[in-house]
Parts: C-alpha cells; sequence; structure tokens
C-alpha cells in the first residue's frame, strides 16, 4: 500500500493533528484518501480544540468516509487500547484490523495510518501498536513536541521502529512555533542530525487549516 503510518513519541503530542493534515493535504491536491485509526478511547473525556480522532481523520480525508469506517474499536474511557476492551468486555482482533485497513487502502491513492499512543502501547496484550505498522509496512512518521524532553523521546521511537524494520519516513515537532526559540531551533537541528530523518514542523491549526499548515511537510518524499 502507499501511505504513511503516523505515531507519537507519547499520547497527546498532535500526532491526530498531524494525521490529519496529511490527509486534507493529499485530499486539497486530489488524492483520494483513506484514513485508519485501529482504536479510538477516551471518547467519554470532554471535547477539546478539534473532534474526537476518528471524526477528525474523516473529516479531514474528504468526507467520503464515516468515523466508524475509520476506527473499527471505539471505547468510553481514556485507557490503552488493551484496558478500554478488557473493561468493555471485548476482544480486539488484529486480523480485524489488518483486514480494514487494507480494505481501505485498495480503495484509496493512500492509506493515512494513525496509531495510539507511542509505538510500544499495546492494542492486546500480545500486539502492539508497533506490530501493527510493521504488518501494514508503511513508512513511519513520528510526530513530537518541540520543547525539552523531545530529543530523547524522539530518538527512542525511531530506535524502537527501526529495531522491527520499520522504515522513519520523518519527524513532524508540533506545534511549531512562528518564531522558535534557541532550545526549539537546536532540538529540532540535534533530532534531525542524530536520527539520521528529515525533522519538520507543522504550526498550530485548525479543522479549516490543516491542509494549508501541511503545506511544508515533505509529502512526496514519504509516500
Amino acid at each position: 500500500m502507499r501511505g504513511v503510518f503516523v505515531t507519537g513519541t507519547d499520547t497527546g503530542v498532535g500526532k491526530s493533528v498531524v494525521g490529519a493534515a496529511i490527509c486534507a493535504a493529499l485530499a486539497a491536491r486530489g488524492e483520494r484518501v483513506a484514513a485508519f485509526k485501529p482504536v479510538v478511547t477516551g471518547l467519554a473525556e470532554p471535547e477539546g480544540d478539534f473532534p474526537p480522532d476518528h471524526e477528525l481523520l474523516a473529516a479531514a480525508a474528504g468526507g467520503g468516509q464515516t468515523p466508524a469506517e475509520v476506527a473499527p474499536y471505539r471505547y468510553d474511557p481514556p485507557l490503552s487500547p488493551h484496558l478500554a476492551a478488557e473493561l468493555g468486555g471485548e476482544t480486539i482482533e488484529p486480523a480485524r484490523l489488518l483486514a480494514a485497513a487494507r480494505a481501505l487502502g485498495a480503495g484509496a491513492d493512500a492509506l493515512i495510518a494513525e496509531g495510539v499512543g507511542g509505538l510500544l502501547v499495546p492494542i492486546t496484550p500480545g500486539y502492539l501498536v508497533r506490530d501493527l505498522a510493521r504488518d501494514l509496512s508503511l513508512p513511519v512518521v513520528v510526530a513530537a513536541r518541540t520543547g525539552l524532553g523531545t530529543i530523547n523521546h524522539s530518538l527512542l521511537t525511531v530506535e524502537a521502529a527501526r529495531a522491527v524494520g520499520l522504515e522513519v519516513a520523518g519527524v513532524v515537532m508540533t506545534p511549531w512555533p512562528a518564531e522558535p526559540a534557541r532550545i526549539e531551533r537546536s532540538n529540532r537541528a540535534t533530532v534531525e542530525r542524530l536520527a539520521g530523518v528529515p525533522v519538520s514542523g507543522l504550526g498550530r491549526v485548525e479543522l479549516g487549516t490543516l491542509a494549508a499548515g501541511a503545506a511544508e511537510l515533505p509529502l512526496s518524499d514519504w509516500l
């Protein structure tokens, strides 16, 4: 399949916004985009600046998917997928996830898959987000914070991906400020040098500016 797998250095680092921006930018240039997220948790939490991840991705991809098609499994508690499923009396089936993702990818020009938390988050007790990325054979784009701590978190995520043979296409630091401070500029350059991958910045975006915000991302290189 053609596409990317968006992961994050942690939860809440902006990977859903990065994934949505990629979807919106590709859709704006006329590509048929399919969005996929294996599991959404935390639906009972108050809504923030953006709608829940599966709704955001469905809208950004151009409206051709329902939120339920984007995310096969959905849970209210803000928990790791394996625990949310356990408390909900369900068993997440990796085979169902793979079949859903591949079906979406087969009908689109690009599949933009987004993980849950970081690469080592368990979807089931024996199946990690990293396993899903590997089974889909998609290059990985890492969403990362801009400030203190991001060097270690970014490099650990890149190493975790490469340890199982995944290709890391790039890192996106977000929200990238219009006037970055010295630490932010240094973090970006240091991660790029030590990881050996291009590091981009995605500024603050809203629902209506996702595609424009992604204008500086090297989408053609990733895909």
